[in-house]
């Protein structure tokens, strides 16, 4: 009995149920098709409504425009999701379609959708739009058109205006009610929206509102919502790649019309874009099938690196290829970081015979952008990154200061492989022709490429105007030549080459000069300089440095560098040196060149040493080893052979507060000897023990200094040095001399330098020292030192025509360097000497450099019967992009002016104008003077003569008022 009332319950249950279901379906005829509920995709939830009223009488509602999304930026802007259908009744028409809303509509089509892990939030959902009245034929809103694979220029297309929307076919009901079962199981329940029943329709919350951006496309409804669930793609995220093909693209206009996923038609005021790039046009006609796009009338095309408008444009965007007609444009190039080298323990650089860096260090070298603007009557899209200009104009100036621009008939510009190529190219300055070349291929970076540099022009008072046409030659990626014919008016044709070569374990530079037939000299004049090192492995490494010239004049006459005017000798050396783990050793053949009436230095004929530390002894000892075998040989002094030995052992003993250092070695001398004197043996023997005693401890305090907390330091250090005496006047001397008295030179074990010649001690040094110490850094803000030594004992060893001291004191030595005060620094050294109450030596400079391109230096040297010069230089900006540099080295020992340099500088924004002139004389019968005169447009070429390592070198701190900003484009000097 029971059984049987279940089962007549279970069928009235099921019956009711599909009753229910059949009077919901015929109910639901009268009603407005069913609306989801935002959440369900992750947006916010339905506002709950109250309770329906009764209407007294059904009317039809007029629809209301719905809100368009605030618009977001070019590099975020996503397309909408793509979205079901949603099919009318029979018989119901189109709402849509009967009343065209008057304002711009948005319409996307996007290209196919990543995943939802890349998907972010960017426009609230808008508010519902209401519902109409039952009776009433209800609203249905078009389907978005499916994805479309999109280019890498431009923008594709969000259709705007009064033009009907593109017909679109119904998900199958079925279809759709298993997609949204499967999609809904991980979703909030279901719950209907009131205005299925009749009351007011539902509002979508919206807790906060996104940045309004101007001028962007408006994102589609509910973007957020399909964002989260994965429907739409993410929009691109700063300072990330942006993958252009596969980006949507955007089409906004007054009046769009066209055939859906075939051509796009956008009229007035119409917009394209894509991903971070944005056309804009009067009339834009992008083909979807071909990715094509034409605009006209007021074209303007704008990406992150470039922007360029004219009349029409032509455009393959998937490959980027087209042309654009009768352009203005502005290209902007960021040149690659230069990556800088690991180097081995040799210094040499680890790249691979190619050139390739095998191994970073991990610095990166930033650099800037250039930025190039003119006009063409065609610019042609040639790939990515490739341009073709034709009757083109180009400059790095600003488009309202054109003070200079290269007028070309074919410009290429290849920014992918970063080289450039003109044709009959023009350079223009102030509408003033400065010169032409037919062909010119240059480097958009770094990269170094073959062709001529810019020409050098000067004047010099020795050899007339001097013209230097350098012509470089990119042999290989690991070689490469320059070579720059001179023509000097007063002397001839010069030739002078360089060519430098690098690979994984060997490096070097050779450099030549050659000058036929001297007019003022009447001979042929040369010089040559040849350097090169090599990684032999096995802790083998080797070294070559040879230099020569023609006559002793020759720098004289032939250099304008002091450096160079003022060498008596120069070196001739070949090197090969082992490195184990705690010894070394070295083969050294060794020659020089003697110019200027200078003495001739021994040559070393060989050179071998050796050396050998240990530090981990027991007991604490350290053991250090010096050996050295010399052959020395001249054309006309004494000859010899010195064998030298010399082993210590020190015992550190240290702390955190002080330090104690006695040390012992024992040095031993042999020498063999050819052309001494009748009364000297040809075998001369020096044996001595050398001990000291090096200890001091510090002391330090916070203190405060110009508003800033320091850190000061008081340490105190002593030194005693003990050195027996023994007769040395026999050994001859051949690379002795005695060492500049200096602080440094207290703590030595020797005054003299050299083998020749161990200087007798029995003397003890007090020194003090304090430095300013910044906390937070631990660098040295000042440091000041004062020192003395106290001899116990008259001095013995000496060299030829070297006076002995006999006094019990040597000369106070006193220094300081560092930041004394903002933005000025000092350098102070003196030798006091007390028995005579006079100064030896004293260096005094002083520099203020408040920022980059404003510095003064002064400067005294004073070395008693030697040396005294006042050396002051500067530069300082004037008025009005002019500045002012110079030099004035003056000898007060010889009432003369050594070295003198006076210039202007002016900075014209996108040039820079150069005048110096230089006097020089090392001696005083022999100046010579120089002018520079160079006009440098900046990232393009320097065309005159270039004083830039004059005054680099001439004035300490100097700075280019102009820095560039990349490489120069067409030459680089």
């Amino acid at each position: 009995m029971s059984f049987a009332w279940i089962r007549r319950a279970k069928g009235a249950a099921v019956w009711l149920a599909l009753a229910s279901a059949g009077g919901t379906a015929v109910a639901a005829d009268s009603l407005p098709p069913l609306r989801v509920d935002p959440a369900l995709l992750g947006g916010a939830p339905l506002k709950p409504a109250p309770a329906p009223a009764p209407a007294p009488e059904a009317r039809p509602q007029p629809a209301v425009p719905r809100p368009a999304a605030a618009p977001v930026d070019a590099a975020d802007a996503e397309p909408q999701a793509e979205q079901p259908a949603r099919k009318p009744p029979a018989g119901v028409a189109d709402e849509s379609a009967a009343k065209p809303e008057p304002r711009e509509a948005a319409t996307s089509l996007p290209a196919a959708p990543p995943s939802a892990a890349e998907v972010k939030p960017v426009a609230p959902p808008p508010a519902a739009r209401p519902l109409p009245a039952p009776g009433t034929k209800p609203q249905v809103a078009p389907a978005a058109p499916s994805p479309a694979r999109i280019p890498s220029l431009a923008p594709t297309a969000t259709a705007a205006g009064t033009a009907p929307p593109l017909p679109q076919r119904a998900a199958p009901p079925l279809a759709a009610a298993r997609a949204a079962a499967s999609g809904a199981r991980n979703l909030p329940p279901l719950r209907v929206d009131p205005a299925l029943l009749g009351g007011a329709p539902a509002q979508l919350a919206s807790e906060t509102q996104p940045p309004q951006v101007a001028e962007r496309p408006a994102l589609a409804p509910l973007y957020s919502a399909h964002a989260q669930a994965g429907l739409l793609p993410a929009p691109a995220v700063p300072g990330e790649p942006v993958d252009k093909k596969n980006a949507p693209t955007y089409v906004t206009a007054r009046s769009i019309s066209g055939v859906n996923e075939v051509e796009v038609v956008a009229e007035g005021a119409a917009e394209l874009q894509r991903a971070t790039d944005t056309l804009r046009a009067e009339r834009i006609v992008f083909n979807q099938a071909r990715d094509e796009v034409e605009a006209i009338g007021d074209v303007q095309l704008t990406t992150p690196d470039s922007a360029i408008s004219g009349p029409r444009l032509r455009l393959q965007m998937t490959d980027s290829v087209g042309e654009f007609e009768a352009p203005a444009y502005a290209l902007r190039h960021q040149p690659q970081p230069l990556v800088v080298p690991a180097l081995t323990m040799t210094g040499m650089p680890i790249v691979s015979k190619g050139g390739k860096i095998l191994a970073a260090s991990g610095t990166r070298i930033e650099r800037p952008a250039v930025t190039g603007s003119g006009t063409a009557s065609l610019l042609e899209f040639l790939g990515a990154d490739k341009y073709r200009l034709r009757d083109a104009t180009y400059s790095t100036c600003a488009p309202g200061q054109r003070d200079w621009e290269i007028v070309v008939d074919k410009l290429d510009l290849d920014y992918v492989d970063e080289v450039g190529e003109a044709r009959n190219a023009t350079v223009r300055f102030k509408d003033v022709p400065l010169f032409y070349a037919p062909w010119i291929n240059f480097p958009l970076s770094a990269q170094r490429k073959s062709g001529f540099l810019s020409p050098t022009i000067g004047s010099t008072s020795k050899s007339g105007m001097e013209l230097s046409a350098p012509w470089y030659w990119n042999i290989a990626p690991d070689m490469d030549a320059t070579i720059a014919p001179r023509l000097m008016t007063k002397r001839g044709l010069q030739l002078n080459t360089e060519f430098r070569y690098l690979d994984p374990s060997y490096n070097g530079q050779l450099r030549a000069e050659y000058l036929p037939d001297d007019r003022l000299a009447g001979t042929s004049r040369y010089g040559y300089a040849l350097t090169h090192a090599q990684h032999l492995g096995g802790g083998f490494n080797a070294l070559l440095n040879v230099n020569g010239v023609s006559d002793d004049d020759y720098f004289t006459d032939l250099s304008t560098r002091m450096a160079q005017i003022s060498q008596g000798n120069l070196l001739r050396q070949a090197l090969v040196t082992y490195g184990g783990p705690w010894y070394g050793a070295s083969l050294n053949v060794q020659s020089y060149q003697t110019l200027l009436d200078s003495s001739t230095p021994y040559r070393r004929m060989p050179q071998l040493t050796a050396t050998a530390s240990r530090h981990d002894l027991p007991l604490g000892l350290t053991f250090d080893l010096s050996a050295e075998y010399v052959d020395f040989d001249h054309p006309t002094q004494v000859l010899g052979k010195r064998t030298t030995f010399y082993p210590q052992v020190a015992l550190p003993l240290t702390h955190s507060a002080f330090w104690l250092t006695p040390k012992l070695g024992f040095h031993s001398t042999t020498y063999e000897l050819d052309r001494q004197g009748a009364a000297i043996d040809s075998q001369q023997k020096r044996a001595l023990p050398i001990f000291s005693v090096d200890g001091g401890f510090t002391l330090e305090r916070p203190v405060e200094w110009s508003g800033r907390n320091y850190l000061q330091t008081l340490e105190p250090r002593a030194y005693y040095l003990y050195v027996p005496k023994r007769r040395q006047q026999d050994i001859p001397v051949f690379d002795s001399a005695l060492t500049d008295f200096s602080y440094a030179q207290l703590f030595a074990e020797n005054r003299y330098s050299g083998g020749d010649r161990v200087g007798d001690a029995n003397h003890l040094t007090l020194a003090l020292t304090s430095r300013l110490i910044d906390p937070a850094s631990g660098a040295d803000l000042v440091r000041a030192a004062i020192g003395q030594r106290y001899y116990f004992s008259d001095q013995y060893v000496t060299l030829p025509d070297e006076r002995a001291r006999s006094t019990r004191t040597a000369d106070l030595i006193a220094a300081l360097s560092g930041q004394v005060m903002p933005k000025t620094y000092a350098d102070f050294g003196w030798q006091y000497n007390p028995e005579q109450n006079r100064t030896e030596r004293l260096t005094v400079g002083m520099r203020y450099m408040p920022l980059t391109g404003r510095i003064l230096n002064t400067a005294y040297r004073f070395t008693r019967e030697q040396i005294g010069q006042i050396d002051i230089s500067g530069q300082w900006p004037l008025f009005g992009g002019w500045n002012a540099v110079g030099r004035y080295n003056y000898s007060t020992k010889e009432s003369r002016l050594v070295e003198g340099i006076a210039g202007l500088e002016y900075d014209g924004g996108c040039w820079t104008a150069r005048l110096v002139v230089q006097r020089l004389a090392v001696q005083a019968d022999s100046p010579s003077s120089s002018i520079f005169v160079q006009l440098e447009l900046n990232d393009i070429s320097r065309i005159g003569s270039n004083p830039l390592d004059l005054l680099r070198r001439s004035i300490p701190g100097y700075g280019v008022i102009n820095q560039p900003t990349a490489d120069p484009v067409f030459a680089a000097q």
